[in-house]
């Protein structure tokens, strides 16, 4: 494993670390030496870089570590709690970015989940790159209230990435969805755009309905990038935050449970994480933070995780179609599966992307005839 002390500085040591609570039992890289990473778990990581957003901010704000560390642990965990401290801004953005690439592919290597903190939401493209070292091909969910596409042609921003992630040779992308869009933020072009490429969106106003619908796409994703600005700024600090309609607190806590709890999702990031906050916002951070990892302690080792021999399997015939569809019903969680066949040849590169995460609705739907969204989708993706 290649040395990551180096793109990393302590924390400093004025978070309160209670008998009983959190950060009693983590491993934190203070003034020690920095942590031996041999044992599986999730890494806190925080990256002050803001050079790419609206506001320069050259400020850190730790507040979200005095409030993480005063929480109790959750029921049975039995993961191991790191805080690797700070990955400081590099002399350039592209500085940055190698240093959180060269972190996360590292800690993925090692069965440790980053979770990053912090600055502008292009580090997910700097996430993305740890995955680029890999060969890794992948799904990105972006919890945001805007799609962040960007122009391909200009530098990448805070709220114009995914351009540049579409650009990448050879590209590891193999889908992008987006949970939590409001319509009046986006424009027609951005919503075609999607279309096109066959990526799904999953809009405010769908999941106030029915929160559940986007645990599937969670369950299918192995990098979730969260806005801060994507929850309403009531329920955060108004003074910092700016979107008058978005997640209530409890329902971000929901998704992040979800994110954690998928035995697919290897990396978390939370950006746009305001430097000026107020304890209110830290601490509904910290509380994020506690849900997500409360998530990874309780996986049940599904897809792609464990074997398919606990799985119960249904062939649909489907009127007008040469194929029955087959689905698989998970005997540990009670979560559903669709399979999608990949072309002859390409086992190696879409293996991890043929059982697609759906609802039993989806399966119920396919029982009247109805070809569920998500199959046609990654089928266009997979030919």
């Amino acid at each position: 494993m290649k040395d990551l002390s180096i793109y990393f500085s302590p924390i400093s040591q004025n978070h309160p670390r209670n008998e009983g609570c959190l950060g009693d039992s983590m491993v934190i890289y203070d003034d020690s030496e920095f942590p031996d990473l041999s044992d599986k778990g999730v890494a806190l990581i925080y990256v002050p870089e803001y050079r790419n957003s609206d506001d320069k901010y050259t400020k850190q704000n730790e507040s979200f570590r005095t409030s993480f560390y005063s929480l109790s642990s959750g029921d049975a965990w039995n993961t191991v709690i790191y805080d690797l401290g700070n990955i400081l801004p590099g002399e350039t953005v592209e500085d940055t970015f190698f240093a959180v690439a060269q972190v996360v592919a590292e800690l993925v290597k090692k069965d440790i989940i980053p979770i990053i903190l912090g600055g502008s939401q292009d580090l997910t493209l700097a996430c993305y790159k740890g995955f680029e070292k890999l060969e890794r091909l992948i799904n990105i969910c972006s919890v945001d209230h805007s799609l962040d596409i960007g122009e391909p042609n200009e530098l990448a921003t805070s709220d114009g990435y995914v351009s540049h992630l579409l650009m990448q040779r050879p590209c590891f992308l193999f889908n992008f969805v987006n949970i939590g869009l409001q319509r009046p933020l986006v424009s027609k072009r951005e919503i075609d755009l999607f279309e096109k490429l066959y990526f799904d969106t999953c809009r405010l106003g769908e999941f106030n309905n029915d929160f559940k619908i986007a645990e599937p796409h969670l369950r299918n994703s192995d990098l979730v990038s969260l806005d801060f600005n994507s929850i309403r700024c009531s329920d955060t600090d108004s003074s910092c935050y700016t979107n008058p309609n978005g997640f209530y607190a409890d329902q971000i806590c929901q998704i992040v449970k979800y994110s954690g709890i998928s035995d697919k999702m290897s990396c978390f990031g939370i950006f746009n994480l305001h430097p000026n906050q107020n304890s209110v916002a830290s601490n509904l951070l910290a509380q994020v933070i506690w849900y997500f990892i409360d998530g990874v302690s309780n996986r049940y080792g599904d897809f792609p995780i464990g074997g398919m021999k606990n799985y119960t399997r249904f062939h649909v015939h489907m009127e007008d179609f040469s194929d029955d569809l087959t689905f698989f019903k998970s005997d540990k969680s009670n979560r559903w599966w669709l399979e999608v066949n990949y072309p002859a040849g390409s086992e190696g590169k879409y293996e991890r992307h043929q059982l697609v995460p759906c609802t039993k609705d989806d399966y119920e739907g396919a029982m009247e005839n109805q070809i569920p969204n998500l199959w046609w989708k990654t089928l266009q993706k997979l030919s």
